[in-house]
């Protein structure tokens, strides 16, 4: 065992040779952890002389319980046999049909994936006479989990508003319905385990005593439920050794909480600590820009991150004139090094905050003759939102195209299904026509189809009415008038943009593609369709595993490259505009951005544009992230031309919030500037940022107050599809107004003012 510890550093030999009781090894990136975890089990067996079926090792993926199985296999061999290794969800699947008599389920429940959820769901929903279109069943789900998440039941769901009452009714439902079909949730699998362990203390006392030893990987990902489950399991032993990074934590939006850090160590006030600080991956400068940008953060754990590499060469920072040159500059940069440099390309990637972002580096690695693979999302173009309103188009310019027809015509829900198609379909056939001119007859009152199709036919004359006057609206005015025509006639904003990450990722993706239509202009709308026709055929080009990566930053954790270019380094981007008025959200932005660094392992690009093509139009001037004036200029170089950045603020809150475009000025405009409005204090530093550009600041016209919003707070405004209701809140983002309203019957809403056409009532 002396000449498995010889292999490993100081750190990571204290680690792993730690005496038994509770224990947290914070690691930082590139230090690692999977082989303290590993060896740690090693020395558990081999030293500590602890049976391999008294451990319980924990991970977050089942390809990470398989690599960490395969290298404590190779060091032990036949010795590891017995250990319980797997994900919280496997470990929890074992518990639960062992002590199945316990559950309201029988020993041979069914786990319900994604799909068969959003089935229940929608049959709960049309079982009780709701609207689908307005009724979301993937907004529903992702509330009901993040209550499971946090252990709280439909009978203890916080009730706020009407929407609140609507979740916890649907909650109450499903869960009702779940057990019937004698099944469960993935969520599920962690509440009963937990209640099991809370409810029954001969379940606790079993478990407890079985594990010895309990190791937890990713701990910062951990959610409350997961983390009661592993406090009940260590209750007899304490023997709980885990590992994880705060400063690593980038997954509060699907319930993980890094305070469960701070849980731990009020828990077991005898925890030891150890810190992993020598990392192998990335160069000194790196690490030191990495620690910058985090170091601002409270309630962490400090870490001095030293490399056995050498210190390597300055970030480069990249300033574009505007969003297309950014994306250019970057797959030119990327082509010179494949080329000049004979890099491979599989060494490069191109991270960012949101997937809307990779569509102009798309194109541009397009112009460029350059293949290249995104990660854990489709091509822009290959987006779900992205074909649904194409489709939308085609048929307005070809009603006969009834492949786009069938993709369209009940999306959203209308009640237009399977039946009603098959009708349409029937008549058509009948009558000698296409589906399409079906519909138009019928929107025009020809009596005979509507006589022969009684009530289908009247549902499809008010579709057939839709279309109709979109091609009016083709015909005679703008494209995008067209395009903000069906989005709204539709309610599909509604109908995609809901209370979760990706229903606002898929609104941002949405209005990319309508900057897409403002670039078409003055084109017609066969033109328009014809050019996205050839970039979605370029669409289909095989992703080659010997080409350069592009990808989120929540989907980068795990990876490395060597050449790492991070995108979009503008306030309202990264930080998101979601971000500026929390502090919580703006912490977990910080931890994003520190994430990316350290994926790189050589050579560091940053890149930002002085403006960006808002989805109305015009380009708008944009403020460079705060998070820039965290990195010391002596890591630098390249020109830090570009417009101000706001310093940060004691609260870390301190701007972005009223209105202002794209919520760029706020309460603390004023901190860069002499005569600036709005308060907020510096954290110690004053005067102009070090991003500014002081020749440009004397010309530019900066307005002397935010832009006005025409709705206010307490007026009563009517829309078209949810009625009558009050105004909340209004603000301008992307150069037009963003108002909160709350309808009656449908609850909160986000609507964009341009699109949303609200009458005002008083």
């Amino acid at each position: 065992m002396d000449d498995l510890l010889k292999i490993l550093n100081e750190q990571q030999q204290k680690a792993v040779a730690a005496p038994a009781g509770p224990t947290i090894v914070l690691a930082g990136p590139g230090s690692g952890k999977t082989r303290v975890l590993t060896y740690r089990i090693a020395y558990l067996i081999g030293a500590m002389n602890v049976p391999a079926w008294h451990i319980l090792a924990v991970t977050f993926t089942n390809k990470a319980a398989r690599e960490m199985g395969d290298r404590v296999n190779k060091i032990l061999g036949s010795n590891a046999e017995g250990i319980w290794l797997g994900t919280f969800h496997s470990v929890c699947g074992k518990i639960l049909r062992r002590e199945a008599d316990l559950l309201p389920v029988t020993r041979d429940f069914v786990i319900f994936d994604q799909d068969d959820q959003t089935t229940l769901l929608k049959e709960i929903i049309k079982e009780n006479n709701l609207d689908e279109k307005m009724y979301r069943p993937a907004s529903y789900l992702n509330e009901i989990s993040r209550a499971k998440n946090d252990l709280i039941t439909p009978e203890n769901y916080p009730i706020k508003d009407f929407r609140d009452e609507q979740t916890q009714r649907l909650y109450r439902i499903y869960q009702e319905r779940l057990i019937k079909n004698n099944a469960m949730d993935f969520d599920d699998m962690l509440v009963y385990t937990t209640q099991l362990l809370d409810e029954y203390p001969i379940v606790r006392e079993t478990y407890s005593h079985k594990f010895e030893h309990i190791l937890v990987d990713e701990f910062q990902d951990t959610n409350m439920a997961q983390y009661m489950i592993i406090k009940n399991l260590a209750s007899l032993h304490q023997n709980l050794y885990l590992v994880g990074d705060e400063d690593q934590s980038i997954y509060r939006w699907r319930g993980a909480d890094y305070r469960n850090i701070e849980r731990f160590k009020r828990d077991f006030k005898n925890a030891k600590v150890y810190l992993l600080e020598q990392n192998y991956r990335s160069t000194q400068t790196i690490l030191d820009s990495a620690m910058a940008v985090i170091e601002p953060n409270k309630n962490r754990t400090h870490k001095q991150l030293e490399t056995v590499r050498s210190k390597g060469e300055k970030i480069t920072m990249i300033v574009a004139e505007d969003d297309r040159d950014e994306a250019d500059s970057v797959v030119r940069a990327i082509r010179d090094g494949i080329t000049a440099k004979r890099q491979n390309p599989s060494n490069f990637a191109i991270m960012y905050r949101t997937n809307a972002q990779s569509r102009l580096f798309e194109e541009a690695f397009r112009r460029e003759g350059i293949n290249y693979r995104l990660v854990g999302a489709q091509r822009f173009y290959g987006r779900r939102e992205i074909k649904d309103m194409l489709a939308f188009m085609r048929l307005v310019h070809n009603p006969l195209d009834e492949i786009s027809l069938r993709r369209c015509i009940n999306l959203p829900p209308r009640g237009i299904g399977a039946k009603t198609q098959e009708s349409l379909q029937a008549q058509a056939t009948a009558s000698g026509l296409s589906m399409g001119e079906v519909l138009l007859d019928l929107a025009q009152g020809r009596a005979d189809l509507l006589a022969a199709m009684g009530r289908e036919g009247t549902k499809l004359a008010v579709f057939g009415k839709m279309l109709l006057n979109w091609r009016e609206t083709a015909q005679h005015n703008s494209l995008i008038l067209l395009f903000d025509r069906i989005v709204v006639d539709t309610g599909y904003e509604a109908y995609i943009r809901d209370k979760s990450e990706e229903g606002q990722d898929r609104w941002e993706n949405l209005l990319e593609l309508r900057s897409v239509v403002l670039e078409y202009e003055d084109q017609s709308l066969a033109e328009f369709l014809e050019a996205m026709a050839l970039v979605s055929d370029a669409d289909t080009l095989p992703e080659t595993v010997d080409a350069p990566t592009m990808l989120t930053l929540h989907a980068a954790k795990g990876l490395e490259f060597e050449n790492v270019f991070i995108v979009g380094l503008d306030e309202n981007i990264l930080p998101h505009r979601r971000a500026t008025d929390d502090e919580e959200e703006l912490a977990e932005e910080r931890r994003l951005l520190y994430v990316g660094i350290t994926r790189a392992k050589s050579k560091l690009t940053l890149s930002r544009a002085r403006r960006r093509r808002s989805p109305y139009g015009s380009y708008e001037d944009t403020l460079a992230s705060r998070f820039l004036d965290d990195i010391p200029e002596a890591y630098l170089s390249g020109s830090p031309r570009g417009l101000p950045s706001r310093f940060n603020y004691d609260t870390g809150v301190g701007y972005g919030r009223g209105s202002g475009y794209g919520s760029a000025y706020g309460s603390g405009y004023g901190s860069g500037y002499e005569s600036g409005y709005g308060s907020g204090t510096s954290r110690g530093r004053s005067g102009v940022s070090r991003w500014e550009n002081p020749a440009w600041m004397q010309s530019r016209n900066i307005p002397k107050e935010p832009p006005k919003t025409r709705y206010k707070a307490g007026q009563q405004v009517r829309h078209a599809t949810y009625g009558r209701g009050v105004v909340k809140s209004s603000k301008v983002e992307f150069g037009d107004e963003t108002v909160e309203v709350y309808f009656e019957g449908h609850g909160l809403k986000a609507l964009v003012a341009s699109m949303a056409n609200l009458e005002v009532l008083s």
